[in-house]
């Protein structure tokens, strides 16, 4: 168990980037600049989840959240799975099978009075793939989002950026071939749940969106 004495450990935590590499790699470059050295260089840096959609560089996040081992080893990084990055991974055949046994067909159930309007994918082998990716991948047939007042990208995930990330059209089988092995281990890997045990925290904790300049415990702006 730390010591109270022990020195204070920053842990920070960034959410939602969504395909948004410039705005990310502004918001890396801030935290570097605002928070003494030692505390970034050893922080604890938990990502939230949704790292993909809406924005057009998914496939450039990846990359960048793949390298932040090497780049920082002294760091301690924690990728949390969220709804977005489940459904890429059920897309393109990463999630690993229901502890049931059950098939993945199985979760369409809940969602098939949605299947028409939201558009389901239908292409080569939807017929065993978790509903979350056949809704990821689908094409919705009303293109307006009255919630956000702006138009679905491809489905009602937003998914279309992507798609085109990896150089395929929206809807398209071929994106499992055109994703890397390295980005389909780390959807693969994506944990639902991080604790910290056996640990007295005296510490500076920094929330950050990364599509806003909030933050809790020190300031640091996106661009």
């Amino acid at each position: 168990m730390s010591s109270p004495s022990a020195p204070p450990r920053t842990v920070i935590c960034v959410g939602d980037v969504h395909g948004y590499i410039t705005k990310l790699e502004s918001l890396w470059s801030n935290l570097q600049s605002a928070l003494p050295a030692d505390a970034f260089a050893t922080a604890l840096v938990i990502f939230l989840g949704d790292y993909n959609d809406r924005g057009p560089h998914t496939r450039r996040v990846l990359d960048f959240l793949l390298a932040l081992p090497q780049r920082h080893p002294a760091q301690r990084h924690v990728f949390l799975c969220g709804n977005h990055d489940l459904a890429f991974a059920a897309f393109v055949g990463v999630l690993p099978p229901p502890p049931d046994g059950s098939p993945f067909s199985a979760t369409w159930d809940e969602y098939l009075h949605n299947e028409e309007h939201e558009g389901w994918f239908r292409g080569p082998g939807y017929e065993g793939m978790h509903v979350q990716g056949r809704r990821w991948g689908g094409v919705i047939k009303d293109r307006w989002n009255p919630k956000k007042g702006l138009p679905y990208r491809g489905s009602i995930y937003d998914a279309q950026p992507t798609f085109e990330s990896y150089g395929v059209a929206h809807g398209s089988p071929d994106l499992a071939m055109a994703v890397p092995e390295e980005h389909k281990r780390f959807l693969r890997d994506l944990v639902w749940i991080h604790e910290e045990v056996g640990i007295i925290f005296i510490v500076r904790i920094v929330s950050l969106h990364a599509k806003s300049n909030c933050s809790f415990g020190i300031q640091v702006t996106v661009a």
